[in-house]
């Protein structure tokens, strides 16, 4: 199961019977899921474009799960007793699609603080308790990504010789006040110095895909703590592969225009 998305070096974990459930009752929903998350790539000029938010890449997912109904859901748990109702809870998913044999649930976390993991981790258990859902999914940034962002992103100032905010603004970059103050005293400071390239992508990483967001090792630490059990969960890591470099700016527009955004 999902073997292609493994040999593209996406990381993919079952917990609670996750994979029986899913094998045996929603055959079809790893073969949907694999089509979708295989076709899809982030142009590197997204995730610098993007300022480290939601990258037109990751609508373009979404929308590919709407094109397959998988709709954003408004779940309300109602309690009443002797028919007045006493409490009610609202638990809203992105994602959720019904079929013969239940409901599914899924997340996607690009790039959200990672307290996100444990709201979507709680939801998916108590909606898993409750009846509504039969597992949930979470796709997040993988290891290998997560792991390779500077690299990436140095990748990028290189091959646009990035070497000052000059640079930048030539390339239609806008950074804050903050962020360039933060680079100068890097690069103009008396002791150790350190090119501009080099201190733009520290800074740009730092601020944008630090270790307090949402990626693979924070979602680690919080199902090996139990957090969410006992919902079966599909967990999906993107791998770096999915970035990609060289697109001609004709591309980059294109797949920006079919976001829909």
């Amino acid at each position: 199961m999902f073997d292609r998305l493994k040999e593209r070096g996406f990381e993919i974990e079952f917990r609670s019977h996750a994979e029986a459930i899913l094998g045996v009752d929603f055959p079809e929903v790893a073969q949907q899921l694999e089509g979708v998350l295989l076709s899809s790539t982030i142009p590197i000029e997204e995730i610098i474009g993007s300022g480290g938010g939601e990258t037109k890449g990751t609508q373009r997912l979404r929308n590919a799960l709407a094109a397959h109904d998988w709709r954003k859901h408004n779940f309300v748990v109602q309690r009443i007793i002797d028919g007045v109702e006493r409490e009610a809870q609202s638990h809203e998913i992105d994602h959720v699609k019904t079929f013969d044999a239940g409901t599914i649930a899924l997340e996607i976390e690009w790039n959200n603080k990672d307290p996100f993991f444990d709201r979507d981790l709680e939801n998916f258990k108590r909606l898993h308790a409750d009846g509504g859902i039969s597992l949930g999914i979470i796709i997040t940034r993988g290891a290998t990504l997560q792991e390779s962002i500077s690299s990436l992103v140095r990748r990028f100032a290189e091959d646009n010789n990035v070497n000052s905010h000059d640079d930048m603004d030539r390339l239609g970059l806008n950074p804050t006040r903050r962020q360039i103050r933060e680079v100068m005293k890097r690069v103009t400071r008396d002791r150790n110095p350190i090119p501009f390239r080099d201190a733009w992508t520290d800074q740009f990483v730092s601020d944008k895909f630090g270790m307090a967001t949402t990626h693979w090792s924070k979602l680690q630490d919080r199902v090996q703590r139990g957090v969410g059990n006992p919902c079966p969960l599909i967990l999906i890591g993107l791998p770096s592969s999915i970035v990609t470099f060289g697109e001609s700016q004709a591309v980059v527009q294109q797949l920006i225009d079919e976001s829909g955004n």
